[in-house]
């Protein structure tokens, strides 16, 4: 993919270190691509990650993996999606691993991630640990993602309700994670119903954004004091992204604050119609084909032509003189005739540039 100054969505990103006076240590980055030279198509990467670990381990290992995803993601063709996840996942995992092992007060430090990858109107998304994706579609908004946590274990196997879960000791402990021995395996759920089975929340993948569609990447310091009503309240009432952010962000301090807030929100245009590919046709194989054609179906009538000639030569001579003093000459063959980026002006500006931004502290426990 090749990068660009300007997005085709509407963006805004923000993060808040909290009110407990804490590191931040979430990081996020965003940044705008074609697919390529001779594709035009606009493409939008955004990831978000929430580090994990103490005396600054958590803020390195969000930076290495904000780094290495984007990085891996930025030298995909963007035609295999999730396959250029998975490897960009398990770089990262990997290189947080290496990095935990030079240092001792970096030691058992790890990630969360989420990422959506929006190429022209199709959204792509895949995540692992807490931190999580919404779909906001008119007056309604869904959790497309499922925690990697204990309570969530707990929630699905009904010993928790997801009430209880909300104060439960237990509810950082993450169970899946960059950083750890084995690289975790990138959830590729994107779940438009509550209901629906794993398959097919994976089957969702590439699905058509709408007009007006907001989707939201976020750390846990938001959820866990903003309900998702709230959430949505906030997005569309608010006039435009930047203002959302804030009041989601002031909402969530009002409440305590106790851990870092990072949202990153990504709008579909009202108004947004993707434009058709205009393929452009390269005319030199035609011409050069259609010459080299030419050229065979001139030879091939000269070569007829030669031969009728010299068949009608040799009846005219034998009718007309004795063998022996028959002459002619053939006519001469004739020559052969010679023949011989984004393009589209980006709806909107790219609100936030395409940084890592510094700031959980949450409790990992290895399942």
């Amino acid at each position: 993919m090749n990068r660009t100054t300007r997005a085709h969505l509407n963006i805004e990103a923000q993060t808040h270190a909290g009110m407990t006076g804490k590191n931040n240590e979430d990081r996020y980055a965003v940044a705008s691509f074609v697919l390529g030279p001779r594709d035009p198509t606009p493409v939008i990467f955004a990831v978000l990650a929430d580090g994990i670990g103490g005396h600054k381990a958590g803020e390195v290992a969000a930076e290495l993996a904000v780094n290495h995803i984007m990085e891996a993601v930025a030298k995909s063709d963007g035609k295999h999606t999730r396959r250029a996840i998975e490897d960009a996942v398990a770089d990262a995992s990997n290189a947080i691993a290496a990095h935990s092992s030079t240092d001792e007060n970096l030691k058992g430090m790890g990630s969360t991630c989420a990422t959506a990858w929006v190429i022209g109107d199709k959204l792509h998304a895949a995540y692992v640990g807490d931190s999580r994706i919404y779909l906001i579609r008119g007056g309604r908004i869904q959790q497309m993602t499922v925690d990697h946590t204990w309570v969530q274990e707990a929630i699905e196997k009904n010993v928790l309700t997801p009430e209880a879960a909300r104060e439960h000791p237990n509810v950082h402990v993450i169970r899946r994670y960059l950083g750890s021995p084995v690289p975790p395996e990138p959830d590729f759920r994107m779940k438009l119903f509550n209901d629906e089975s794993d398959q097919h929340a994976e089957n969702n993948q590439g699905m058509q954004l709408e007009p007006d569609d907001v989707v939201l990447l976020c750390s846990d310091g938001l959820t866990d004091l903003v309900w998702n009503d709230e959430i949505l309240e906030i997005v569309r009432s608010k006039p435009n992204l930047k203002e959302a952010a804030n009041a989601l962000i002031e909402l969530s301090n009002s409440r305590g604050g106790h851990d870092n807030i990072t949202i990153v929100l990504i709008s579909m245009p009202p108004d947004f119609k993707l434009e058709e590919k205009k393929k452009k046709t390269d005319w030199l194989p035609w011409i050069l084909g259609g010459a080299a054609g030419l050229i065979f179906v001139l030879i091939a009538a000269s070569l007829l032509t030669l031969g009728l000639i010299r068949r009608s030569s040799t009846v005219i001579a034998t009718a007309t003189a004795p063998p022996t003093q028959a002459t002619w000459t053939s006519s001469p063959q004739p020559s052969p005739t010679s023949f011989l980026t984004f393009t589209s002006e980006p709806n909107s500006p790219l609100s936030v540039p395409p940084t890592l931004t510094p700031w959980p502290t949450n409790t990992v426990v290895t399942p």
